[in-house]
């Protein structure tokens, strides 16, 4: 069974999932700046907000600060 083990896992000596995102998000900051980040939250949250308004906001609000339910897959 398929494990989260292949999100650091390497293949033939290349660098694992994990370092390249790292790696090209380093590269997007460095070419575009932080500016860049906050930007394109901002636009994110805009669509998200007239999307679905601002009882998902409260609901949201409402969830933050609770522990999450984890369920746990077993082997079959």
């Amino acid at each position: 069974m398929a494990t989260n083990d292949n999100v650091t896992a390497t293949t033939g000596g290349g660098m694992s999932v994990r370092e390249a995102g790292k790696r090209g998000g380093d590269r997007v900051k460095a070419k575009y700046g932080s500016e860049f980040y906050e930007a394109i939250g901002r636009k994110g949250g805009e669509a998200t907000k007239s999307k679905y308004g601002p009882s998902f906001y409260e609901e949201i609000g409402a969830k933050g600060g609770q522990k999450l339910k984890r369920t746990t897959k077993t082997a079959g």
